[in-house]
């Protein structure tokens, strides 16, 4: 892999200098360690489960809304873009992004609180946790080992996804050392994703409007310059556009003075500051402002309460019936418990990999007693 370190800034991660695997395997010919371990969470069922997993929306409400995927693919876009801009390793950036939600509930946010709050008594749930525990132990796809045993750069950057809705532990990755500039990258596109895409969506159901946006000073200062556009629609998705654009360039912009004026010379010198990678602080309090807005005007309108709410009672019925009664879970999922696992935690890993349908067809069956089960 010495056309890394060609092509590459001397910050970056190279995957000739990876911590490696848990499981040695002989390394692939032409493709790097960091690109195989993209490939492996492509191929996962965790990943493809994704597409049936929603945000703010249950999948019910619509098509059109983002889902788990739509989102992971969005990030894993901006994620790239940044990478390339900072010359840092682009397939190390794509992995993390494709991994960070595996370990994600079905209904969005509700989901995980209320698995959470179910948890609490019997080793907590944390969707990193969950993400990592995903991609170590979960997945079932080699004879030698379980898991998709991934380098230890990936491994890490899942578990240091850290966000203001995000606090993973990270005991047995250096807790007082940042992650690599790639983790980084994805800790920050996933705010610039989630943001924008929320936007769009909250326009598209009619939560939100582009008029009330106008108190935002950062969608203002967007849409004002666009407000010829006769269709509101299109003015959205260009003001949307220009949300994405705006946020990314300034996070490169200022990401690279930061990286410049500190002098990083190496990935030891990124692990051992501060998070490195971040928007300027202006435009961070102007993307604040945005967050406080959608949570008061979207993630609070009375129907997504109501869906919230639907779907956390949903999680909470399953989760005890099937605690009290795990015979009510398929015989795989049993197996599990005979071979000396907690039943707490093997019906937490069998909730939060369902899909938004398969948990709402599980709780009609369960429940209803019209439903075949």
């Amino acid at each position: 892999m010495t056309v890394e370190k060609e092509f590459l800034a001397g910050y970056a991660t190279c995957a000739s200098d990876s911590r490696g695997r848990a499981f040695p395997e002989e390394e692939h010919p032409f493709r790097s360690p960091y690109q195989r371990d993209r490939d492996r969470i492509i191929h996962s069922t965790a990943f493809r489960r994704l597409e049936y997993k929603t945000q703010v929306f249950v999948i019910h409400e619509g098509d059109y809304y983002r889902t788990r995927l739509t989102h992971t693919i969005e990030v894993a876009q901006i994620a790239r873009t940044i990478a390339r801009a900072l010359r840092v390793n682009e397939d190390l950036t794509e992995a993390i992004s494709l991994a960070h939600d595996l370990g994600h509930t079905p209904f969005g946010h509700s989901g995980e609180d209320a698995l959470r709050e179910l948890m609490k008594s019997y080793g907590g749930y944390e969707h990193n946790r969950q993400s990592l525990r995903v991609v170590d132990k979960l997945e079932k796809r080699y004879p030698d080992f379980d898991g998709l045993n991934l380098t230890f750069e990936v491994r890490e950057g899942i578990i240091k996804h850290i966000t203001e809705y995000d606090t993973p532990e990270v005991k047995e990755f250096e807790p007082e050392k940042s992650p690599t500039l790639e983790a980084q990258i994805v800790n920050l596109a996933d705010e610039i994703a989630y943001t924008s895409h929320d936007v769009d969506d909250g326009l598209k159901a009619g939560l939100i409007s582009t008029g009330g946006l106008l108190t935002v000073r950062l969608w203002k200062e967007l849409f004002t310059p666009i407000q010829g556009i006769k269709d509101e629609e299109l003015a959205g998705y260009k003001a949307v556009r220009n949300l994405i654009n705006l946020l990314t360039t300034d996070l490169i912009d200022k990401t690279q003075r930061r990286l410049k004026k500190l002098r990083i010379k190496s990935p030891d010198e990124v692990r051992r500051k501060p998070p490195l990678v971040g928007l300027s602080p202006e435009t961070t309090r102007k993307h604040k402002e945005l967050k406080d807005f959608l949570y008061e005007n979207m993630y609070r309108h009375y129907r997504v309460v109501r869906m919230s709410e639907k779907a956390k009672r949903i999680m909470e019925q399953l989760f005890r019936i099937y605690l009290q009664q795990p015979r009510q879970m398929p015989p795989t999922v049993q197996e599990k418990i005979k071979r000396g696992e907690p039943v707490a935690r093997v019906v937490c890993d069998y909730i939060a990999g369902m899909t938004d349908n398969f948990a709402l067809e599980e709780y009609k069956k369960l429940f209803d007693p019209y439903t075949r089960v």
